[in-house]
């Protein structure tokens, strides 16, 4: 029985594992959903500027308000690099993610798919000696029965 309590043991390590792999997916899922906000946000705000651009441009714009523009636009234009960056880190992480909770997943299956079978086995063997008391039961009785007549 101890290796049955050690399996246990080992489920229950692997379960928590499990979880906490979960989690850490859940949190990257929920990290990268932020950051899609974050860049939709910018790429709208992008969008907003480079209209008020052309809107100005119609209108007349000194050179210098032009180059405020053009400036703030580019640096809009990193930023959205740079959110891009970040979304594409955390799909890869995403990704890790998933292997590692799969992984822990099957090592979590195996561990149970040993103590069903271990649990099989056990029920197979008390089924035997049942079985086997009770040939014995009915062996005697049938020698009983063979002696009195």
């Amino acid at each position: 029985m101890k290796s049955h309590s050690s399996l246990n043991t080992l489920v229950e390590l692997t379960q928590n594992q499990v979880d906490e792999a979960g989690r850490q997916l859940q949190e990257l899922n929920s990290q990268r959903e932020n950051a899609a906000t974050q860049l939709d946000t910018l790429q709208n705000y992008r969008q907003d500027y480079a209209q008020r651009l052309l809107d100005a441009g119609q209108t007349g714009l000194s050179m210098a308000n032009y180059h405020n523009f053009r400036r703030f636009i580019a640096t809009l234009d990193d930023a959205i690099s740079q959110q891009n960056k970040i979304i594409l880190s955390l799909e890869g992480k995403i990704q890790e993610g998933r292997q590692h909770w799969h992984a822990q997943q099957q090592r979590l299956n195996a561990y149970e798919t040993l103590i069903d079978r271990r649990l099989l086995e056990q029920q197979r063997h008390q089924q035997r000696m049942d079985q086997r008391a009770s040939d014995e039961i009915a062996a005697r009785l049938f020698a009983r029965s063979q002696t009195a007549y």
